[in-house]
Order: structure tokens, then sequence, then C-alpha cells
């Protein structure tokens, strides 16, 4: 048994007997550990996940199983000897997914591929008005961008790179250990299947070359603390004129001196006077349109009450209408007191008779039965 005929198994780290159940429990688990949303900005564990992916896409569908136990990755190439026992299946993509994933490594042999340039970061902090309505801004970020000199060939111009006469263009080698016949990228052309005899003075043969670039970047109503926006073809180039990576705009909206904000809900507090609370009124707050939101206060309200307006919260990210508006109430007591409001409240508190505040005077009578029990 060969070593690419276990490398499946051993990427979920089940055995070859495992069940469906055992294998499908083991590739959750993996998936969720490398998920590219849980590990940002990491091409290892993108790379993993896909390879993950690819093992799984295979292992738990029967027929595939059965094909790659007995032919190994050859089961999934065009004309392979798995093709003919098994009418019907469709291995040629997932040949191609193992081929990109995994390269010569499972036999796929072929000329080496260009390996695609990496993808980049970038941590953007927008105010949260920016966020509500939305903007287009631009960034400067230092990337490495196809060799002007070369246009990405990575050789003097007038010369091109001659294939490699070690790994004759597969950019892998083999060597024998034992009973067993493993790949390793080419020494000579460290995998790239091409060996540049002139390389460019500019690039040194890489191909690319680290320049400042600006980019236009739009910022779409309702975006938050997290959120992603792609740009692709913006990341690094590629190696010797190889497709360039995704560029990721990192979001982070800072905090706001008025407004809180949980998903589309604004929140904030608003103090009222102990009058306006007992009375019941209006207040008019501006809020982040630029429009003033008139809340309703109704009589006797207590501090800490929220009141909800519907509709006046911030917009949702690619879809229709906006969220709400949260306000809680505040009843401020007045710290200074002229003689004639004094004399009022005085009066005032000699024509109380108890029933004004029922939760206070039910709480004291508690009190007294408690402590007199």
């Amino acid at each position: 048994m060969s070593t690419t005929e276990t490398e499946l198994y051993e990427l979920l780290g089940v055995s070859r007997d495992a069940d469906g159940a055992t294998i499908k429990s083991a590739y959750r688990k993996l998936a969720m550990k490398h998920h590219p949303d849980r590990n940002p900005g990491c091409t290892e564990s993108e790379g993993k996940f896909k390879a993950l992916s690819a093992a799984y896409e295979v292992l738990k569908d029967p027929q595939k199983r059965a094909a790659y136990d007995r032919f190994g990755h050859a089961a999934f190439q065009q004309g392979g000897p798995g093709g003919g026992g098994h009418p019907g299946a469709d291995f040629g993509d997932i040949g191609d997914i193992f081929e990109t994933i995994f390269g010569s490594a499972f036999g796929g042999g072929g000329r080496a591929r260009p390996r695609r340039g990496a993808d980049l970061r970038y941590d953007l902090q927008i105010e949260l008005e920016e966020a509500f309505h939305g903007k287009s801004t631009e960034i400067e970020i230092e990337v490495s961008q196809n060799c002007e000199t070369c246009h990405g060939s990575g050789a003097t111009p007038g010369t091109r790179a001659r294939t490699c006469n070690l790994c004759h263009g597969q950019g892998q080698v083999r060597a024998k250990q034992g009973f067993f016949v493993v790949e390793r990228p080419c020494p000579n052309c460290h995998g790239s299947g091409e060996v540049i005899s002139s390389p460019c003075r500019d690039c040194r043969g890489e191909g690319r070359v680290d320049k400042a670039q600006s980019l236009e970047v739009e910022i779409p109503p309702g975006v938050d603390t997290g959120t992603r926006i792609r740009l692709s073809g913006k990341g690094e180039a590629g190696p010797r004129g190889a497709p360039p990576g995704d560029l990721y705009i990192f979001l982070h909206v800072k905090p706001h001196a008025i407004f809180q904000r949980e998903g589309t809900t604004l929140a904030t507090r608003v103090p009222i006077s102990f009058t306006a609370a007992a009375l019941g009124g209006s207040i008019d707050i501006p809020n982040l349109d630029g429009e003033d939101v008139t809340i309703e206060i109704p009589a006797g309200i207590q501090s800490g009450k929220q009141l909800r307006h519907r509709g006046a919260g911030m917009p949702v990210l690619q879809g229709r209408g906006r969220g709400d508006l949260v306000v809680e109430i505040a009843v401020e007591t007045p710290t200074k007191l002229s003689k004639e409001q004094r004399a009022l409240l005085e009066q005032f508190r000699e024509l109380e008779t108890g029933d004004e505040c029922p939760e206070s005077r039910g709480f004291f009578n508690k009190l007294k039965d408690v402590i007199g029990g």
C-alpha cells in the first residue's frame, strides 16, 4: 500500500475502515478549526481547510471512496484506472481539486502550476456616521506587483526561463525511502518547474517588486466592526506572472459619544427632568441621518425605562430598511432649587398621599413586614 492511498484518511485523522458518521464528525471538527472566518489572513489555515473539504468530498461518497481505496488518486484523473469501472461518477473535478491543493503528491503529474499570490489584510477604522451613510475612501498600501521591466516573467528582457533539467518541468522530484516513493519540491527550481539563467535586475528573478498602491474602497451603508470587503486581484502578485491574491479590508467602527450599537439597533441614554417624567411630554433626539426623532414620554415614566422607535436605527447591510432606536430614560433630580421652587415642592410634599409613588410605598411596607416578622 502506498502513502498516497492513505493520505486522505490521515488528513482527516481516521482509519481506513472508519464509517461515514466517524468521517463526518472528524471533518466537521477539523473544518471548524481551520475555517477561514476563524483564521482571517492565515493562508496556511485556508489551504488546510480546502484540503479537508476535498478529502471529505471523496470519503463521504461510497462510490468515490471505493475508487480511491482501489486506485488512489489515479481514480480521479481523466481516463484513469478508476474511470471505466464506475460509470457516471464525476471524478475529473475532484482530481483537479486535489492537484490544485496537494500538487503531484497524489500522483497528478503534469507541469508545475504557477503559485497564486498571497491574500493581504488591511484594517480600516471608520466613524459610526460613516458606517451609517456608507462612503468612498482611498487607502494606500504597499504590495508586491508585477515587475514592469520583465512584465512578471522574472527574466531579463529578451530572455526567458527554461525548463528545469532536474525535474523536467514537474516542479517535484521523487525519492525512494524504503518501500515508499515520496515527492518533494525540486531543489533546483524550488518547485516552479523552470530555471531563470538571466534574472531581471529590478526584481531579481521574482517577477514582482514592492510598490505603494492607492486603491478606492466603497463602503456600503450598514457595515459593522468585523465586516470584510474583498478587493479581488488586489493582493500580492504571484511569482513570475502567476495570478495575484485578493485584498481583504477589515472594518473597525469607532465608539460613538452618544450612540451605542448592537447589530442594526442604536441605543442611547437620555436624561429628563423629574417634572417631565411626572407630567409626560415629548423630546426630540438628533439622529445619525440628520433628522430629529420625536420620542413621546408617558406621564409617570421611571428611570431605566426603555422606549423604542421603529425604523430609526442602522441600515440593514445589503438589504432594505433600518433597525430601531432604543432610548433609555434617566430621570434627573434637580441639584439647585430657587426659593420659589423649594416652596412649591414643600407644598407638594404636604399634599402627598403615598399613591403617587406606589413602588416606593410597596417597598417600605414589605420591609416593615420582613423586619416585623
